[in-house]
């Protein structure tokens, strides 16, 4: 097994069960001096794609899954990781009970872009879902979007 902290859609217990069904979900934290945002506009085919990077002064909520090797192998192909769009990297969780070393995927595009309105608002629903504290996902839903016509 390898902890996975997943801060996207996979946030949402359902869809991360539905995608790695034999990984079990091992509770939820920050990664601290690091922040949400979008990049890869061109890479996307509704906008920018979710991505974190460094920044002291943030933070990012997490959900930590315990991931098998077979569903990582399907993790990587629905994150497109297999095709070298994000890449894995490691990062230090902090649980309400211990820190933790996990591994994240990072877009491997320029920073930059918005998200589509969907996309946002699904990011949203899955930090909703993982219980995530309602400041959190209000500001998610705060952010700026392309609008469902593109612009």
């Amino acid at each position: 097994m390898t902890l996975h902290a997943a801060y996207g859609a996979n946030l949402d217990p359902r869809r991360m069960s539905e995608r790695c069904p034999h990984s079990i979900l091992r509770g939820t934290g920050w990664l601290q001096g690091w922040r949400i945002t979008f990049g890869g506009e061109d890479h996307g085919w509704d906008g920018a794609l979710a991505t974190i990077v460094q920044d002291p002064f943030e933070q990012v909520f997490v959900a930590v899954y315990d991931v098998t090797d077979h569903d990582m192998a399907k993790l990587d192909g629905w994150e497109s990781a297999d095709t070298g769009l994000y890449r894995k990297t490691k990062v230090r969780v902090s649980t309400m009970e211990e820190e933790l070393v996990a591994w994240v995927y990072v877009l491997d595009a320029f920073e930059g872009g918005l998200p589509s309105a969907n996309h946002l608002g699904v990011l949203a629903d899955a930090a909703q879902a993982a219980d995530a504290p309602a400041d959190y996902v209000a500001a998610l839903r705060a952010r700026p979007c392309r609008s469902v016509f593109g612009g």
